[in-house]
């Protein structure tokens, strides 16, 4: 789960150089759990979540929210609040599947984007402003907002090896070519495969091969790999996960969409993005 997630969160916080191409990207998210033991447990988990006396205490959790003393707690920290919230409506539901975000959309406008991760429970979006090269993590629900840090991150798994195949795909009308790349952490192999295409003049994406997450040296986008991915297949021995373009649309987007919202505040995140 840790890993699915790091490639998620590394989807969520991309960097994009200069563009001339304005508009939005969209992708589907699809993922399974693989591993028999893995999926058992989850499969027990959801189960118990969706137990009638776990469900009771549930709501008698969130009746002890609405207490005056807890509201006043999770007022002062809107943060804690939003997840405390996204939790409790999953565990109320039953459904471990809501844990994962099942599309993601991009919207850039010159050196500046704004990414966010429908569903799950990242409810966040980040803004990246190219004149300062800094991203921030917004939170529309509680009205706050992250500075992230861009600390080099701790090189702990082996250099990418990067494949690049003669194989072709078409995706929205757009030739795409395949590329295979596996790196080793911690001992664990990862698979990925990206279908990328030259083909959408104006978008350049080559400065995701310097992105990174966390400690670790997992990556959304390497060296030796050309173009805009289309499509991207995360294999583990526990999961897989597929994220595919939808739609890709050139139209004019309105400046205010790229900045801080008006009377959101700041407020320190857990780690380092």
């Amino acid at each position: 789960m840790k890993t699915l997630l790091s490639f998620l969160f590394i989807a969520f916080t991309i960097t994009i150089q200069a563009q001339t191409f304005e508009g939005t990207l969209h992708w589907s998210i699809k993922s399974e759990i693989t591993d028999p033991k893995m999926k058992a447990q989850m499969e027990k988990a959801q189960k118990e979540m969706g137990d009638p006396a776990n469900q009771a205490k549930m709501k008698q959790m969130q009746e002890q929210m609405n207490s005056p003393q807890m509201k006043a707690m999770l007022e002062s920290n809107p943060q804690m609040k939003t997840q405390m919230e996204s939790a409790m409506k999953m565990m109320q539901g039953g459904d471990m599947g809501t844990m994962i975000p099942k599309s993601m959309t991009l919207k850039i406008k010159g050196k500046n984007y704004i990414s966010k991760l429908d569903g799950g429970m990242i409810a966040a979006e980040v803004l990246y402003l190219g004149d300062k090269q800094q991203s921030y993590f917004l939170d529309r629900e509680a009205k706050t907002y992250i500075v992230t840090s861009d600390d080099e991150p701790e090189k702990t798994s082996s250099k990418p090896v990067v494949t690049k195949t003669s194989e072709t795909m078409n995706i929205l009308n757009y030739t795409c070519t395949k590329y295979i790349v596996e790196v080793t952490e911690r001992g664990a192999t990862v698979h990925q495969i990206f279908w990328t295409t030259t083909e959408i003049k104006g978008l350049d994406l080559k400065s995701l091969s310097k992105q990174g997450l966390g400690k670790g040296n997992n990556s959304l986008y390497y060296e030796g790999i050309e173009g805009t991915p289309l499509k991207m297949e995360l294999t583990t021995p526990q999961m897989m996960m597929v994220m595919e373009a939808t739609e890709i649309k050139k139209v004019t987007l309105p400046a205010s969409d790229f900045a801080i919202p008006a009377g959101f505040t700041e407020t320190k995140g857990v780690g380092k993005y």
